[in-house]
C-alpha cells in the first residue's frame, strides 16, 4: 500500500463549539484575546499524529502504521495515512487490539520510505506543534526512527493531550485519561478503535476541547501552549488576565493588594508578555507564587526606554519598599574606603563621603564585607597603623606601641617611631592604591599568595587571593564612576533597532531624562527639549550623591554599550574617560 495524502474536501471545519465555549458549563462564549502579544491559537499549525506499533519499546518494537491531520483555525488543512511494513511478524495480541495483519502490511512501505513522506507532511517550522496523546510514547518512536535513518530530527515542539487532560479533566468527569475515555467525554466526531488515523482524528476534537478549557486559564497563545501542561495552580493561572490590556513597551509593573498596597515592582522590556509569564511554571521562587496568590491588579509605568525603566525601577524599590522585593531596597547604604583626615591617617570603611575626596578613596562597594576586605589587602601591604585612637602629631609620654609594631607590620608613630613625613613615606602605597591605581598593590599581594600556595597553606593563599579581588573590585568601580559622578551634562544616543534614536540625559551620574526620536525626524530637536525639561540635578556634596550607585552603573553600562554616540557633554573635573591600564585588566576572572 503506497503512502497517502487523503482528500479532505475544502474548507470542511472540525466542531469547535467546545474550543469556544466556556469551561464552566454556562456556554457562554470565550473572548480568546487573539490580539494578545505572540501567536493567536487559531493562527498555529498542529499536526495531531498517532502510531500503531508491534510493541510498546521503539528499541524492540517497528510502526507498523502512521496516521496524522493537520489543522489550524479549526480547519482541516490535510491528513496523512499509511501502513508500514515493520519487516517482522505482527504478534497476535497486536492484531487483535489493532486489527492489523501480516498480510495488510505485505506490500506496505517500509519505514525508510514512509517516515520521510510523513515529515514532508508535517513541514514543521516555526509556529507547527507536534500533539499526540501520550506523546512520549509516538514521538519516541518517530525520534529514534528518524535517528536510525541517519536523518535530522525537527525538533517541534510537542504538545501532549494525556497532559494537558490531567490539568483541566477532574476525576469526577472521567476514571482516566485514555484517548476513549476522553473521547465520549466530549463526543469526538470519530470514535478511536486503534487505527492510526482514525485515532488521530478523535485526538484532534479532544485538543480542541481541551484548549476550550484552558482558554479562561490564560492558554490562548502559542507560546502558552509551553507552559499549558505546568503544574500551576488554575486560581494563579487565570489571574493571567491581569496582563490583558498592558502596553507591548518597556515599563515598570507594579502588583497591587487588596487594599491597593504595592506588593512587589519589576521591570520588562515588554510589560505584557513578562507580566503573563507570572502565571506559568517559569515562575518558581515561593515568595514571588505567595505574591501572586495575593495580588489583584497589575499597575503599568510605561516608559520610553529600557534604560528608563530599570531606573525607575530602582527608585520606586527605593521609595516604595515593597514587602516582595529583595533587590535595591537599601541603594543609599553603600560603603567606601578611605583614609582619615588627621596627622596619622589610618584605613576606614565609611558610609558617607564628601565629593572632594572621591579621588582619594575606592568604592563604593556591594557590602561593607568587601570594603573591610579590600582594607585588610591594602594593610598587608603597607605599613598603614590599624589602631583606631586619634594620634596626636606629638607622641604621648609613656604611650606604649602594640604587637604589629614588634612585628615590623606598623611603624609606630604612637610612640615616636615614626614622623609625619615618615609614615606619609610608610603608607604611600596604599594612598595610590585608594586613587585607582593598584598595580603595585596587585603585584604585592601575588607574590604573597604564590608564596603561601608554594608553602601548601592553601586556606590563608585563598584569603589573600578573596581579599585582591575585593580591592580589585574597588578601584574598578571608583576609576568606572568617579567621571561620571562628576560630569554637570552628557547628552548620549543609541541608534534603535526599528529605526530613529534612543537619547539618553545624565546629570552627575543621574538620569534626568530620556526620550525617542522616532524614524524619520530630527533627533536634535527631541536633543533640545529632553535638555531643556529634563530634571535639574544639583553638583552633590557627597560622591555618588545624585543618584543611587546601582542607577549610576546602569547609565554607565548603557553608555558602554556599542554603537552609542556622545551627542554633547559639559565636562567636570574628571574627564569623562575610564583608563586603558586601569584596574579592571587585573580583576579575578569571576570575582569581579
Amino acid at each position: 500500500m503506497p503512502t497517502a495524502l487523503l482528500d479532505v474536501p475544502p474548507g470542511r471545519r472540525l466542531p469547535l463549539d467546545d474550543a469556544t465555549r466556556a469551561a464552566d458549563g454556562t456556554g457562554a462564549p470565550v473572548q480568546l484575546g487573539l490580539d494578545e502579544i505572540g501567536t493567536p491559537l487559531h493562527e498555529v499549525t498542529f499536526v495531531v499524529v498517532d502510531l500503531e506499533t508491534t510493541g510498546g519499546s521503539p528499541a524492540t518494537a517497528e510502526i507498523t502504521e502512521i496516521g496524522a491531520v493537520k489543522v489550524r483555525g479549526g480547519e482541516v488543512l490535510g491528513e496523512f495515512q499509511t501502513l508500514v511494513n515493520p519487516g517482522l511478524a505482527i504478534p497476535p495480541m497486536i492484531t487483535v487490539l489493532t486489527g492489523i495483519t501480516n498480510a495488510m502490511v505485505v506490500q506496505a512501505p517500509r519505514i525508510g520510505e514512509a517516515l520521510p513522506s510523513f515529515l514532508e507532511f508535517a513541514g514543521f517550522g516555526a509556529g507547527t506543534v507536534l500533539v499526540a496523546h501520550n506523546a512520549r510514547f509516538d514521538v519516541g518512536f518517530l525520534r529514534h526512527a528518524t535517528e536510525r535513518m541517519g536523518l535530522a530530527w525537527p525538533h517541534p515542539q510537542v504538545l501532549d493531550t494525556v497532559a494537558l487532560a490531567r490539568r483541566v479533566v477532574t476525576r469526577d468527569e472521567a476514571p482516566n485519561h485514555k484517548l476513549s475515555t476522553l473521547a465520549a467525554l466530549f463526543s469526538t466526531a470519530v470514535t478511536p478503535d486503534h487505527r492510526a488515523l482514525h485515532d488521530a482524528r478523535a485526538t484532534v476534537d479532544v485538543l480542541h476541547a481541551l484548549l476550550g478549557r484552558m482558554a479562561p486559564l490564560g492558554v490562548t497563545h502559542l507560546e502558552d501552549l509551553r507552559t499549558a501542561t505546568d503544574p500551576v495552580p488554575q486560581r494563579r493561572r487565570r489571574k493571567s488576565s491581569m496582563a490583558d490590556g498592558l502596553p507591548e513597551s518597556p515599563g515598570v509593573y507594579q502588583f497591587l493588594g487588596p487594599n491597593g498596597e504595592v506588593l512587589y515592582v519589576g521591570t520588562a522590556v515588554n510589560l505584557r508578555r513578562r507580566v503573563r509569564q507570572y502565571f506559568t511554571a517559569a515562575e518558581k521562587r515561593a515568595r514571588i507564587g505567595e505574591m501572586l496568590d495575593i495580588a489583584v491588579a497589575v499597575r503599568p509605568v510605561p516608559c520610553a526606554t529600557v534604560l528608563e525603566a530599570q531606573v525607575r525601577e530602582l527608585r520606586l524599590i527605593a521609595e516604595l519598599d515593597p514587602p516582595y522585593n529583595r533587590r535595591s531596597r537599601r541603594p543609599d547604604r553603600r560603603p567606601w574606603l578611605r583614609l582619615t583626615d588627621e596627622p596619622f591617617p589610618r584605613l576606614s570603611v565609611v558610609r558617607r563621603l564628601p565629593a572632594t575626596v572621591m579621588g582619594e578613596a575606592l568604592g563604593p562597594f556591594s557590602s561593607r564585607s568587601a570594603a573591610e576586605a579590600a582594607m585588610e589587602a591594602l594593610q598587608e601591604i603597607s605599613t598603614v597603623r590599624r589602631c583606631t585612637p586619634k594620634l596626636p602629631v606629638t607622641a604621648r609620654p609613656g604611650a606604649s606601641s602594640c604587637v604589629l609594631a614588634e612585628m615590623s607590620r606598623c611603624g609606630a608613630p604612637c610612640v615616636g617611631g615614626q614622623d609625619r613625613t615618615e609614615y606619609a613615606v610608610s603608607i604611600s602605597s596604599a594612598r595610590r592604591a585608594l586613587r585607582a591605581d593598584v598595580d603595585a598593590a596587585v603585584q604585592a599581594l601575588r607574590a604573597k599568595i604564590a608564596a603561601l600556595a608554594a608553602q601548601q597553606r592553601y586556606e590563608e593563599a585563598g584569603t589573600q587571593r578573596d581579599r585582591l579581588a575585593s580591592l580589585l573590585q574597588g578601584a574598578r568601580r571608583a576609576e568606572r564612576l568617579r567621571p561620571l559622578v562628576t560630569t554637570p551634562e552628557i547628552v548620549a544616543a543609541r541608534r534603535r533597532d526599528e529605526g530613529g534614536w534612543e537619547i539618553v540625559l545624565v546629570r552627575y551620574g543621574r538620569l534626568a531624562g530620556s526620550a525617542v526620536s522616532p524614524r524619520g525626524t530630527d533627533p536634535m530637536a527631541v536633543v533640545g527639549s529632553l535638555t531643556t525639561g529634563g530634571e535639574a540635578v544639583p553638583a552633590p556634596a557627597t560622591a555618588c550623591g545624585a543618584a543611587p550607585v546601582e542607577e549610576t552603573e546602569l547609565v554607565a553600562r548603557w553608555l558602554e554599550q556599542t554603537g552609542v554616540r556622545l551627542v554633547s557633554l559639559e565636562e567636570g573635573p574628571v574627564p569623562l574617560a575610564c583608563p586603558v591600564r586601569g584596574a579592571a585588566r587585573h580583576q579575578v576572572p569571576g570575582r569581579g
